[in-house]
């Protein structure tokens, strides 16, 4: 892949390590596109990355409204002309017994179906350049928590879809690599947890090992990436 004009579609990218994906990725010299589900924190993270110039550009959107998804890709492409990279990092959490719609029903939307959205919007244009995607925070292979039923049944599927675009799209030239980071410090985790931060890994290492998988040749591709803290406690 040339590293000219490299163009990255980042949803939830706002906050936690879709945020730190943004950054990351601007550093590297790639033009990034971005969405939050609200015009505020857009806005918002527009002015801390006033410096980068018109690299970089966001937009609200909902990634559970497949139109909205579809309008998202189709307005990096006239703003750019190509799309070389997806990341997706949206996620919120939801227990079994949450009364219908919300947040149960809200958490399976936004992780696995928004997810799906976005991966079917973006495949076409990203065949056409034989381009990267990759899949943030998939919970499939992490022991499930209390109130977090939604949560790990989104992930746990997420992680299957993942697999499956990955053999579906490699004959295209379009790697798809699920990353998997354990514990990370961010605002993202279940209501009532506080638990001591220092030992957990930091968006920044995730989004580290995001710009190190793009760099990989285009022959080899990672289908899956688990990162975990060094030092984690004893139970």
């Amino acid at each position: 892949m040339s590293d000219e004009r490299r163009v990255a579609l980042v949803t939830g990218g706002s906050r936690g390590i879709g945020r730190a994906v943004v950054g990351a990725l601007l550093e590297e010299g790639w033009r990034v596109f971005f969405c939050s589900r609200s015009e505020e924190s857009v806005g918002r993270t527009l002015g801390e990355l006033e410096d980068h110039g018109d690299r970089v550009a966001g937009r609200a959107a909902d990634v559970r409204d497949r139109e909205q998804v579809e309008a998202l890709v189709a307005w990096v492409l006239q703003e750019a002309g190509r799309l070389d990279c997806r990341q997706r990092r949206p996620g919120t959490l939801g227990p079994v017994d949450s009364p219908p719609s919300t947040p149960g029903t809200e958490v399976i939307e936004t992780n696995l179906n928004g997810a799906f959205y976005a991966m079917r919007a973006a495949a076409t244009p990203m065949m056409e350049r034989g381009s990267v995607d990759r899949q943030h925070r998939v919970a499939g292979q992490q022991e499930p928590f209390e109130g977090g039923a939604a949560y790990n049944a989104s992930k746990f599927g997420l992680l299957g879809l993942s697999d499956a675009a990955m053999l579906d799209l490699r004959p295209h030239g379009v790697r798809v690599t699920a990353v998997l980071p354990g514990s990370v410090d961010t605002d993202f985790r279940p209501q009532g947890r506080k638990p001591q931060t220092d030992w957990m890994l930091h968006s920044e290492d995730v989004a580290r090992a995001v710009t190190d998988l793009l760099r990989y040749p285009d022959r080899a591709l990672p289908s899956r990436l688990e990162l975990r803290p060094t030092r984690p406690p004893r139970a």
